[in-house]
């Protein structure tokens, strides 16, 4: 199966560098995925994180596209609930307008972040009561397609610079909840197994293409599994690093908040764990799909099979970036 690979980059803070140093090395992870010809390069969105460092995704993919040639550059994705759709609408055209045929705009309706810093951006009101998020995902892509009905209120706006330059759309999603309206609104589907293993299933993209066919809308269905992947020259090795990852799923579950920890660290706060807490762990690196290249190739083909789908997304959270890189590279290589 030929696979087109694309990275989910997080910009983790890495425990070897300053959190100002997290966007740079996002670039620099950029470039070198670039060059290794993966297909597309995805920034997350994340609010009030200590472990996480890109709250602005539209200006890092403007960062990120000016120093690449080739891959697809967008974003995995703007929290779109957050914000208004006319003002993401015109910031995606600006930079479909200056990169043509290269962003992507992906949305989703997590808020990336907790409660203090949802008020914070929905100030000086207050953060909405009710889900309003299938009629925003609705106008953004009216806008952006010109596609808004006569009778709409917003029929006479257009999307600057220009009512032409169009990014793919995505909507995100991590347990198919989101799916039916990416087909309604014949959007691609992305969904995110790294986030909730257990609640992804194939049904999710099932459903999504009985709303696209539904609906009308032609052409071939944009399908991406995004998962949780960490490769390195030995098996061992992977799923040392990958702990890093792993401890802060469990810890997150635990209410636990702190910088990523070293591969070290996580083995010697695993021997402090209830045994109850060990398991959590377990499970949660057993999730991951971790190992050697020719491992890491291995499931990797076996889930797009499973999930029949073309398009893996690849997240790797580590401690350094240079444990990062490489698993970029040797999976590229794979």
């Amino acid at each position: 199966m030929n696979l087109k690979l694309t990275v989910v980059d997080q910009s983790p803070v890495h425990g070897t560098s300053p959190a100002m140093q997290a966007p740079s090395d996002s670039i620099q992870l950029a470039k070198t995925c670039d060059e290794l010809g993966y297909y597309r390069y995805w920034v997350a969105e994340h609010h009030n994180s200590i472990q996480f460092a890109n709250p602005c995704p539209e200006i890092l993919i403007a960062a990120i596209a000016a120093q690449t040639r080739n891959m697809r550059i967008g974003s995995g994705g703007v929290m779109l609930t957050h914000y208004s759709s006319y003002k993401v609408a015109e910031v995606f055209r600006m930079l479909a307008s200056l990169y043509p045929d290269r962003i992507d705009l992906g949305i989703g309706r997590a808020p990336g972040g907790n409660l203090l810093s949802t008020a914070a951006l929905a100030a000086p009101h207050g953060p909405s009561a009710g889900d309003h998020f299938p009629r925003q995902a609705a106008d953004l892509v009216g806008l952006l397609r010109n596609e808004l009905a006569s009778e709409h209120p917003y029929y006479e706006l257009r999307a600057l610079p220009d009512n032409q330059p169009c990014p793919q759309l995505w909507m995100l999603g991590s347990g198919g909840g989101s799916s039916s309206l990416a087909g309604q609104l014949g959007m691609g589907l992305a969904v995110a197994r790294f986030i909730a293993p257990q609640a992804c299933s194939p049904e999710i993209f099932d459903n999504y293409e009985a709303h696209l066919r539904e609906a009308g809308h032609e052409g071939k269905a944009q399908k991406m599994l995004a998962i949780a992947c960490v490769c390195a020259e030995t098996e061992a090795q992977a799923k040392l690093i990958a702990g890093t990852a792993a401890w802060r799923k469990v810890a997150t579950q635990l209410g636990v908040k702190e910088p990523l920890k070293s591969p070290e660290e996580v083995q010697d706060a695993y021997r402090r764990l209830a045994p109850s807490h060990q398991n959590l762990f377990d499970e949660t690196l057993h999730s991951m799909t971790t190992g050697t290249p020719e491992q890491c190739r291995e499931k990797i083909q076996q889930l797009a099979s499973q999930f029949a789908v073309e398009e893996i997304g690849l997240v790797a959270v580590t401690h350094s970036l240079d444990d990062r890189l490489n698993s970029y590279r040797l999976l590229a290589n794979a």
